[in-house]
């Protein structure tokens, strides 16, 4: 399975889609405000900054959906749908270990795959290429990570609900972070076939 490459259909900023992403992008500080407040002695919003992080879970499933469904797929739109997706996984990690939620071992796992997909930007800059196109199984695994860390989040209460809500979103960890790193590895596959294709095309040049 490789990364797909979705040709633009679309040149315009305001689309319904971009709206969304860009609403995703506003939340991010908003969440991390929220998730944090309580470290600085302020109030517990967990419950707002569940339905935030929910929100952002739905809204990164339209967005894609609606940009195929209306062929609104813009170049803005490819660049600020990963962008959302990883700044609300990182924000997400900051603040469920900052306050001792989430095991910094699993954070780590999580950010070395940032760091993975990073190291190879340079590569694919060198050859002339952007960031690829994010795959189904990328999305797929920020979809699973999205739901599990409002869950683990509510399984840090002290309601009925909290062993339920631990058990699965542990599921939904475990499962996201398998699809992470393996997104990430075809990545890799499809950057170093891009590379060796520019390379012979350079050859067959001279």
């Amino acid at each position: 399975m490789e990364v797909q490459e979705t040709r633009v259909q679309t040149d315009r900023v305001l689309t319904i889609p971009n709206l969304l992403s860009m609403g995703r992008l506003v939340g991010v500080p908003i969440f991390l405000w929220l998730i944090l407040w309580p470290e600085f002695g302020g109030p517990n919003n967990d419950g707002w900054a569940i339905l935030l992080l929910m929100a952002s879970g739905v809204s990164d499933y339209l967005d894609g959906k609606l940009a195929r469904k209306w062929g609104q797929i813009s170049r803005l739109g490819q660049i600020l749908d990963p962008a959302a997706d990883r700044l609300y996984v990182l924000s997400t990690l900051v603040g469920l270990t900052w306050r001792e939620i989430l095991p910094w071992w699993v954070t780590a796992i999580l950010l070395a795959r940032e760091l993975f997909i990073a190291s190879l930007l340079p590569i694919l800059n060198r050859h002339g290429y952007g960031p690829l196109q994010v795959s189904f199984l990328g999305k797929a695994a920020t979809f699973n990570l999205m739901y599990a860390f409002p869950l683990l989040l509510l399984g840090a209460g002290h309601s009925w609900i909290h062993t339920p809500a631990l058990v699965v979103s542990w599921a939904f960890i475990w499962w996201g972070t398998t699809l992470y790193w393996w997104s990430a590895i075809l990545y890799a596959v499809q950057a170093r076939r891009i590379v060796k294709a520019d390379r012979l095309d350079g050859t067959a040049a001279v």
